[in-house]
């Protein structure tokens, strides 16, 4: 059995609920060290129960591009973008970001 949708339809949005809540624990995590309450990662991370080299991984995402943000908080990401390729490494620049996530 095929659903087909018509002429002109688009796709409802899938949002990726694992990588939303991973943005917004990293924003929130950046603003818990922007605040001055924690002088390390490494206390943040000790706080949150988790290892340093995850919570750094985590820290990454608020460095994406906005429209990047914003595409997978509409539920648009491009198919390069999953939580686990946003933890991993990408490139610092914006534009190298749109050409390694897509």
């Amino acid at each position: 059995m095929e659903m087909q949708l018509p002429e002109g339809a688009t796709q409802p949005r899938r949002t990726d609920n694992a990588l939303v809540k991973a943005l917004a624990r990293a924003f929130r995590r950046n603003c818990i060290l922007n605040s001055g309450e924690f002088a390390t990662i490494a206390e943040l991370a000790n706080r949150e129960g988790i290892p340093t080299s995850y919570m750094t991984r985590f820290l990454r995402l608020t460095l994406l591009v906005p429209d990047i943000i914003e595409t997978i908080l509409d539920g648009q990401p491009g198919p390069g973008v999953s939580q686990s390729r946003g933890l991993g490494p990408f490139p610092g620049e914006w534009a190298e970001q749109r050409a390694h996530l897509g």
